[in-house]
């Protein structure tokens, strides 16, 4: 239930055949239970659906007549299987997905004779998991049964979503190659180069050099398909120039998946054109270029993941990603913590062995408006929660909090579960700065904030990195790499602003630039009190993004600083240990009803 999901179920609804939908994210089942499916944009609608799953298997009570697939090629082959086992095996499967040969992997386990193939020239980005801006729509889409023994179902299908203004056209077999290789061809000419660039496909296509890139990237193409007896017309190339004009103001969803640490379909764009390139003769040298360096990019991330994943189970027994389900047995009894900050919430789930089951982050106003009421709705769905601790900024407001604690006593308790005994605690945070002193028994012997400017938080590193044209998962590597000694003069984000103009004017180095940033952040926090006799510890968003702060920190205290694991969580594991230690503490009344909310304020 991504966009084209999205968009076909509501369509399909309208015309007024009852569908189905099937989503393995349970958050997402959850919004389309409570608010249906939203569509925004060149086309608007807002359909509920009464049919709404979590597995195929449950399409078995449903019995569908047409299952239409539309995921990424990286989870069809194991999708495909689970359709495979389906009691009712005459059920047609349509394809519509984007890339070369994905059809194959359908008919190759099911059959011919079943598959369908839809070639999509809509497309849309998600602003939340059941909301859909629909971008751009070139009609018509075209629908195929892929050994044509099945036509007068195309046409049936099409014929519904022309009764609803989703204009499709039925193609035979033959016809179906051609139009599979047109699509490929436009999505391969930008999407592996906005992922690259990180630009929106107007972006790309508003810059004369870009587009010489794209048009031999399609010349390419062009030249393969020709060798597998496809012909375009003589004018096929400015005619894909001219669509991609149109195309909008938003990401391929491959440079989605690539932004966001997600694997790609690079294999069935581009690596299709350099596939069957080879096969030819046929040197394909700029989607090669492309192909390459978009696995290259991808196995990086991987690469962090795993090793995030080991320090993650090295220290906490499991760690559960929000998206991978929890491994064995769930405890009987969970606690929440929340920490509604000033620019990200974060939820933090434990068990009754303080064990960490899963951590994740939104952003506190957040843009694509998921609410934090959908979160904890379905991490209740999902892990038996006894009691919700909340701390941070909103933590008044939050009306599913059982104990309501300060970010100070937090903050305390999450580091003490891990460092013991007398120490500082550094929060750098969104919006301030805060110093906690914590005495051998881990009490809260003194704090200290910054003042109401919010120079030197994270606020600040990211209004003045923006106008360095830094991005901010580069600034630490960049600043390592500089031996800079000078800072912003000014604190006030405003003038900080104009100074690194001036900067930019001066023609200084970016890595200067940045290490001169984090220079200004360390002397600000330095103004605040610490105790040089005890352990230091940071936590909080800023040093979980910019770790360089550390190494420029310790130069300042002259003595070793340590940074907790999974630092932007330390203060929400520290609501959900208060919710813990309440409720163990306090078990009797609060099952009978005596305690309902608990507020407590004080250190």
């Amino acid at each position: 239930m991504g966009p084209v999901g999205c968009i076909l179920a509501s369509h399909f609804s309208d015309a007024g055949v009852e569908v189905a939908v099937c989503d393995l994210d349970k958050m997402k089942v959850n919004l389309i239970k409570s608010e249906g499916v939203r569509l925004d944009g060149v086309i608007t609608k807002k359909t509920t659906f009464k049919n709404i799953f979590s597995s195929v298997a449950e399409f078995n009570s449903f019995n569908p007549d047409l299952i239409i697939v539309s995921v990424k090629t990286t989870h069809l082959p194991s999708l495909v299987n689970e359709i495979s086992k389906l009691n009712n095996s005459s059920p047609g499967v349509m394809c519509a997905m984007n890339g070369i040969d994905v059809e194959q992997m359908i008919s190759s386990v099911l059959g011919e004779a079943r598959t369908f193939r839809m070639v999509i020239n809509f497309a849309g980005n998600l602003n939340a998991p059941n909301q859909v801006k629909v971008t751009f729509f070139n009609p018509p889409n075209y629908i195929a049964s892929v050994d044509d023994s099945r036509m007068d179902e195309a046409n049936e299908i099409a014929a519904l979503l022309n009764s609803v203004a989703l204009e499709s056209k039925v193609i035979s077999s033959f016809e179906l190659l051609k139009r599979v290789w047109e699509k490929t061809i436009l999505n391969s000419s930008l999407s592996a180069l906005c992922a690259v660039g990180r630009m929106t496909i107007s972006e790309a296509m508003s810059n004369s050099d870009t587009i010489e890139l794209v048009e031999q990237i399609i010349e390419e193409a062009v030249e393969v398909a020709a060798a597998e007896k496809i012909k375009f017309d003589d004018d096929f190339i400015r005619k894909c120039l001219r669509y991609l004009t149109k195309a909008g103001n938003h990401f391929p969803s491959l440079a989605v998946d690539l932004l966001n640490n997600r694997p790609t379909e690079i294999d069935y764009m581009n690596g299709k054109i350099v596939e069957y390139g080879r096969k030819h003769y046929i040197r394909t040298s700029l989607n090669l270029t492309f192909t390459n360096m978009v696995k290259a990019m991808s196995q990086k991330n991987q690469a962090t993941a795993i090793q995030t994943a080991k320090s993650a189970i090295t220290k906490n027994g499991f760690f559960i990603k929000p998206d991978s389900g929890v491994p064995g047995i769930i405890p009987k009894e969970c606690f929440l913590g929340v920490d509604l900050g000033s620019a990200y919430t974060k939820f933090t789930v434990i068990d009754d062995k303080e064990n960490i089951l899963f951590q994740t982050a939104l952003k506190t106003l957040n843009r694509d408006r998921i609410s934090v009421k959908h979160v904890v709705t379905s991490l209740k769905s999902e892990f038996p929660i006894r009691y919700i601790g909340a701390t941070g900024y909103g933590r008044k407001h939050f009306a599913d909090a059982d104990i309501v604690k300060t970010e100070l006593n937090c903050a305390a308790l999450g580091v003490s579960k891990y460092f013991s005994g007398s120490k500082n605690i550094i929060d750098i945070g969104g919006e301030d700065i805060k110093i906690i002193k914590c005495d051998s028994e881990n009490h809260i012997e003194n704090f200290y904030l910054n003042d109401k400017c919010a120079a030197g938080t994270g606020s600040f590193i990211t209004e003045v990195a923006e106008r360095a044209d830094i991005r901010i998962e580069d600034m630490s590597d960049l600043a390592m790499k500089s031996t800079f000694a000078k800072e912003l003069n000014s604190f006030c984000t405003v003038f900080a602003k104009t100074e690194i103009m001036s900067w930019l004017f001066e023609g200084l180095p970016v890595e200067n630039i940045a290490r001169g940033i984090y220079i200004s952040i360390t002397n600000r926090v330095s103004k605040l009190r610490v105790d040089p006799n005890v352990p230091i510890y940071l936590i909080g968003g800023v040093i979980a993004h910019h770790p360089f702060l550390k190494n420029l920190m310790q130069e300042k205290y002259k003595k070793d600083i340590g940074v907790v694991d999974k630092p932007q969580y330390i203060v929400s594991l520290g609501a959900a240990l208060t919710a813990l230690n309440f409720y163990s503490l306090n078990r009797r009344k609060i099952e009978a009803g005596e305690i309902v909310s608990v507020e407590q304020e004080s250190s």
